[in-house]
């Protein structure tokens, strides 16, 4: 988190992603056009990480339906209903939200009425098993 939105921030994103996770090699990076996805600073990172960059096409919504329907959720459940005196407390509670509340508990529609964490789990489970 940021007062700005430049490629360094979303290349450390994905450095915080990797330290954090490991990243399937060959996985694929889905953004939209934006210059910063596009930069060749933004490239370097993605194939530091063996990921493929993937972009939606000009003027087409729906490639980024799934994003745009969780920063939708994160404004309208969380953000809007807050008040945050400092960028660090902001940073600890929409993390918090995330971690201990969207990924876990939510329920969501698209999956069956499960959370994230219980479809990653059920796929990590038929990874190892295949």
């Amino acid at each position: 988190m940021d007062d700005h939105y430049q490629t360094p921030l979303i290349s450390r994103a994905i450095r915080n992603a990797a330290r954090n996770r490991s990243l399937s090699a060959g996985a694929i990076f889905h953004s939209d056009r934006g210059s910063n996805y596009m930069s060749t600073e933004f490239g370097k990172t993605l194939d530091r990480f063996g990921l493929r960059r993937s972009s939606g096409r000009t003027g087409i919504c729906f490639d980024n339906a799934m994003a745009e329907s969780f920063f939708g959720a994160l404004k309208n459940e969380r953000v809007a209903r807050v008040t945050y005196l400092t960028r660090e407390a902001a940073r600890q509670d929409i993390t918090r939200y995330i971690e201990f509340w969207y990924n876990r508990k939510r329920l969501h529609s698209a999956v069956g009425y499960r959370s994230p964490r219980e479809i990653h789990a059920k796929c990590e489970k038929l990874r190892i098993s295949a």
